[in-house]
């Protein structure tokens, strides 16, 4: 018998209003495990509203939102993210006094007696220091660990809120246009990242609106134009999709 894995992530017909004015429409898609999805379209097609869904900032009117099968359309933010999914933000949130070991040391979940789940005792953990070293080297932050993150020119600071997140093992990443502002190399070196990250098991939703960057990079990418879903598929064939062109890409493209 061949066991069916389900969606990473699905989204089964969500619909958000804001006063009565549609920010989505009975949107649905799925992102699978080990796969690297991209969200597109132009300001204000609701991508963000998307993402703000699906980790609990908004509570959905309709429609449910399933992490591995399991509905956590109506959990707190907190719960979504202890769940297994976490993301970054189109302006950066990095915290102002702390140094690039010291968030990826908060980031992670508490753990083990109540005592040792207290700042700045659950530093000592062995545990959180493993992990912390792990990711460090693995984004290639050694040589800044002991630098104030909000210090650090642009692209680190990116590369150091994507470790945060990487930090506490989420199943899913959603990432909020993680190479906005970017020049070619720090893109690539992003693009390089995610692939790795992909290949450890992790899934990734990220919303960009480089296109070059995600036609080189997503596995699927979905559409948004005014909330509504109107393509979804390869990027080979979005990059050819009619629909797409006029709402979004143009016959540029």
């Amino acid at each position: 018998m061949t066991l069916i894995t389900p969606p990473r992530l699905k989204l089964d017909r969500v619909t958000k209003t804001f006063g009565g004015v549609y920010a989505l429409t009975e949107l649905s898609l799925e992102v699978a495990p080990r796969q690297i999805v991209g969200l597109i379209g132009p300001n204000g097609a609701g991508k963000t509203t998307t993402f703000n869904v699906i980790t609990g900032a908004y509570r959905a009117t309709s429609g449910t939102v399933l992490l591995d099968a399991h509905a956590v359309t109506s959990e707190p933010s907190h719960r979504i993210a202890r769940a297994g999914i976490m993301r970054t933000f189109q302006n950066i949130r990095l915290f102002s006094d702390m140094t690039v070991w010291e968030h990826l040391l908060v980031a992670q979940p508490h753990t083990g007696p109540f005592a040792r789940r207290l700042l700045p005792m659950r530093f000592s953990n062995p545990h959180v220091i493993e992990r912390a070293e792990e990711v460090l080297e693995f984004f290639g932050l050694g040589d800044v660990r002991n630098r104030l993150a909000r210090s650090l020119p642009y692209g680190l600071q990116r590369k150091v809120e994507m470790a945060r997140a990487v930090t506490a093992r989420p199943k899913l990443l959603l990432l909020d246009e993680p190479v906005a502002g970017m020049n070619h190399d720090e893109a690539e070196t992003i693009r390089t990242l995610m692939l790795r990250l992909r290949e450890e098991g992790l899934s990734i939703l990220l919303i960009e609106h480089d296109m070059a960057f995600v036609m080189n990079l997503c596995d699927q990418l979905y559409v948004l134009d005014f909330g509504v879903l109107i393509a979804q598929g390869r990027p080979d064939e979005i990059r050819t999709n009619p629909a797409v062109l006029d709402a979004y890409l143009g016959q540029a493209a």
